[in-house]
């Protein structure tokens, strides 16, 4: 994907992509500098981790390599997020089991979003969500603390640079769930720093 690719208006982003790994760490890289162009670094990180797991799910469920594209749309009060391929196939949000390999990402899609669903298109189908853009970013910094503690508690993380980059995303979230509280961050840190002192010894 390079930049001459993507076709821009001003709260419109159309990003042709190739689903495969290596693609979407330069497809967050574009969400990044589309919502920084647009004025909208506080829901950077919530737009990121949406496109990694529409995009992780066209890999997963409709093949390796296939032609995808992502579409940002802002609005007023709202990021449209839409990730379109060339499958019928329509997701469908299951209870995931703890060691569960799929079903996890559309319920950490929910947990994130204000509203999701599927369109089905002429050549394919639409996956889609949308995050709130209005001024509160710590309230969705708590919305996503709670939402990646849910995930937190069911998922088994399988990679060691997967697990680091979890974990800080993790910590990080809750303590702005703390703050949001009128707690102290840096007593919960010190807290916690004691107990796992403590439970290693």
């Amino acid at each position: 994907m390079s930049s001459n690719e993507a076709v821009r208006s001003p709260l419109r982003c159309v990003l042709p992509f190739e689903a495969a790994a290596p693609e979407l760490c330069l497809l967050r890289r574009a969400v990044r500098t589309q919502l920084g162009l647009w004025g909208l670094g506080a829901v950077t990180d919530e737009a990121q981790l949406a496109v990694s797991e529409l995009a992780s799910n066209v890999i997963k469920h409709v093949g390796e390599g296939v032609a995808a594209t992502l579409v940002l749309e802002a609005a007023a009060d709202r990021l449209r997020i839409e990730l379109h391929d060339k499958s019928h196939a329509v997701p469908t949000r299951t209870q995931a089991a703890c060691d569960a390999e799929c079903g996890r990402g559309l319920h950490l899609l929910a947990g994130l979003a204000m509203d999701w669903g599927t369109v089905l298109t002429a050549t394919g189908k639409a996956v889609w969500c949308e995050l709130s853009l209005e001024p509160a970013p710590q309230c969705r910094r708590v919305q996503r603390a709670a939402a990646l503690l849910e995930q937190y508690r069911r998922t088994a993380v399988r990679s060691s640079a997967a697990l680091e980059e979890a974990a800080t995303d993790l910590i990080a979230d809750v303590l702005h769930l703390l703050a949001a509280q009128g707690r102290d961050p840096d007593d919960l840190l010190d807290r916690a720093q004691m107990h796992f002192e403590a439970e290693a010894a």
